[in-house]
């Protein structure tokens, strides 16, 4: 009875809902909220420190660079450029050229001593055959005084063995003597012969080198160089240190060598008019005619050497001095100048640096004419549009990129006018 009456007082009982727990974990909610606190504090400021890396690791790459695309901007060169500009339609051909004397020879000379005094210095105009200088030759003339000695000697020899052999002839015919003995006898008298022939040469030749000491003008014309002063010791010939001892030009008339492109090489004929014109002489023309030409083309310049010769009777034109030689004839058609500083001389030939649209080198042969000194005339391989550097450096390379100077003259940006302003010299 007992019992069943527990069990109803069980089953009497009123059921409730089931209530959610958290999980015992043996730490208290106050622990778990502050493990939460502490997260967070570290989590925040790791964070703020990984953007502040990432931004100064953005803005270092872009001024990294910003720095390399002005490094590499720099490196581009500036070049000043300029273009080919016009010459007269129809003009003379004036070419440079160097005057030469028409005959120089340095003098040597041909025995050894002391120079004993000289006659004719610098400037000094000579005649052939006058006396330049003299020069003691004390061994020389040792040396010919011995000759004429032993000649002396060799010539009694001579006389005795020329008798002896005389009067073994008349014995041998008597049988007095034997036909040795003669033989001997003209034997001696043939050598004897020939020592005084020897003795004869030797003393020409002393005499000759006696003759050397004075020092004689080969041809007419000017001392242009002395090296050598009194007392100064002569060595004969001139191999080893030797030094000329003058100097002697003439002058009268001048042979001129003119260069001439190969392009007009044809238009030269021998007796054909030439003038010079001199810088520190304006106004004054000193005509001539063309001598020789070489018959043939130079391979590496490509011209032709070409000599004009000029009379100097006043003498005003000096030897080594630099003229322009004007040709008697003309050049037709229109020609194009460039600066001679805007050339390149390299192993391929004659270049000229250009800047095309993209502002990249090209490099373009040219073939060259007239020299004029500042400037030279282009035969082909340029045209007047096109952007030509000027002193272009020795590195400069095909294709290479540039940059156009913002200080070159505004009237080098632009072509020049068809119609240019003929050159003046």
């Amino acid at each position: 009875m007992i019992e069943r009456h527990n069990a109803t007082s069980v089953s009497e009982r009123p059921a409730t809902a089931p209530v959610d727990r958290e999980p015992d974990t043996g730490i208290s909610p106050e622990a778990n909220s502050g493990r939460r606190r502490l997260v967070l504090i570290w989590l925040v400021p790791m964070a703020i420190f990984a953007l502040l890396a990432a931004y100064s690791l953005t803005q270092r790459h872009a001024v990294n660079r910003a720095l390399a695309d002005q490094t590499a901007k720099n490196a581009v060169p500036f070049v000043s450029i300029t273009h080919a500009t016009t010459m007269p339609g129809s003009s003379e051909l004036v070419l440079p050229g160097q005057l030469m004397a028409y005959i120089e020879a340095p003098i040597y000379a041909r025995t050894s001593g002391y120079l004993k005094t000289w006659h004719k210095d610098i400037g000094s105009h000579v005649g052939k055959g006058d006396l330049l200088a003299e020069i003691d030759t004390p061994e020389v003339d040792s040396q010919l005084a011995q000759a004429k000695a032993d000649l002396a000697t060799a010539q009694a020899n001579l006389a005795l063995s020329q008798t002896t052999a005389e009067r073994f002839q008349e014995l041998i015919k008597t049988d007095s003597v034997s036909k040795q003995e003669v033989d001997n006898a003209n034997g001696d008298f043939a050598a004897k012969k020939s020592t005084v022939q020897s003795e004869e040469a030797n003393l020409h030749r002393l005499q000759d080198l006696e003759s050397f000491k004075r020092v004689f003008a080969p041809f007419t014309g000017v001392v242009t160089q002395r090296n050598t002063d009194v007392g100064q010791l002569i060595n004969a010939g001139n191999g080893g240190s030797n030094t000329a001892l003058f100097t002697v030009a003439q002058v009268d008339p001048l042979r001129v060598y003119v260069a001439v492109p190969q392009t007009f090489a044809p238009s030269i004929r021998v007796g054909q008019q030439a003038c010079l014109e001199l810088q520190e002489m304006p106004g004054k023309n000193f005509c001539g005619q063309v001598a020789r030409t070489a018959d043939s083309i130079d391979a590496a310049t490509r011209t032709l050497r070409t000599e004009v010769d000029v009379p100097n009777h006043s003498g005003v034109l000096l030897p080594g001095a630099y003229a322009q030689v004007h040709f008697g004839l003309k050049v037709s058609g229109q020609k194009l100048s460039l600066p001679i500083n805007s050339l390149l001389f390299r192993p391929e030939g004659t270049l000229v640096a250009i800047v095309g649209p993209d502002n990249k080198i090209q490099l373009k042969q040219v073939t060259i004419g007239r020299d004029m000194g500042s400037s030279v005339e282009a035969l082909a391989g340029v045209d007047m549009s096109d952007q030509i550097v000027l002193n272009p450096p020795d590195s400069l390379e095909q294709g290479e990129a540039v940059r156009i100077s913002p200080n070159s003259d505004a009237r080098q940006s632009s072509p020049p006018a068809q119609q240019g302003a003929p050159n003046k010299k």
